[in-house]
């Protein structure tokens, strides 16, 4: 079996194009597809977490015959409403603006400040900073263009599509991401073939904060087809 980890647009060492049309989630779907065709993959296994994760989701809507199974780690469909939709982009462009007035250093010491990143004070001091230097490699004008094409008010919202996918669907949430886990559990119910778990002593990433356990799910869901039971 082989992985294939893709950085996405405006992330890592992939391109970061001033077009902020060019960052529509959908369209970064399709690129997706043409990676698939390069590469001359028919089927996978599809990963995803957070943003990366609600690009996956929307791969496997849009393009389910290349799915075999899927996996969402603490992610969502979208908002359900527009007046919701508006406001977070309203939010996302204060945000990118920020980020394109104050660099990527202002933006991370923004970012690893907020609630739903707290649990990773667990994590030892050296991985902690680790994901810092990471971060700390995007540009500015990728993750401004990300946060207004693929944020969660500018995508699409996939609540009531939810049904249609029928592919075996693992949802990953961590105990102490309360948002995340509501928003799964509430997935969970729509999707014909889903299966929640819950990772305990664990935040919002919870690949970082339960490698072992992470992977050990991952694993067995990809291994057993999709025949992993929730607890």
């Amino acid at each position: 079996m082989q992985c294939i980890a893709v950085d996405i647009l405006g992330h890592g060492q992939t391109d970061a194009p001033s077009d902020v049309q060019r960052y529509d989630i959908e369209i970064v779907a399709q690129d997706i597809v043409t990676l698939f065709k390069q590469l001359e993959i028919k089927k996978a296994h599809i990963l995803g977490y957070s943003m990366g994760g609600r690009l996956a989701l929307t791969f496997a809507i849009r393009y389910p015959q290349y799915v075999q199974t899927l996996i969402l780690e603490s992610s969502s469909p979208g908002l359900q409403t527009e007046e919701e939709r508006v406001k977070r982009r309203e939010e996302d462009e204060r945000l990118a603006q920020f980020i394109e007035q104050h660099g990527v250093a202002s933006f991370v010491d923004k970012w690893e400040k907020i609630p739903l990143f707290s649990s990773l004070q667990r994590l030892p001091k050296d991985v902690q900073q680790r994901l810092r230097e990471e971060r700390l490699q995007h540009t500015a004008i990728g993750l401004a263009n990300s946060l207004r094409g693929m944020g969660t008010g500018a995508q699409p919202s996939w609540w009531e599509t939810l049904h249609q996918l029928n592919m075996p669907t693992l949802l990953i949430c961590g105990e102490d991401d309360e948002k995340f886990c509501r928003i799964a559990s509430e997935m969970v119910q729509l999707l014909p073939n889903g299966t929640l778990i819950t990772v305990p002593h664990a935040g919002h990433i919870v690949h970082m904060e339960q490698r072992e356990r992470f992977g050990m799910l991952v694993q067995q869901f990809v291994l057993k087809g999709g025949s992993l039971h929730g607890d």
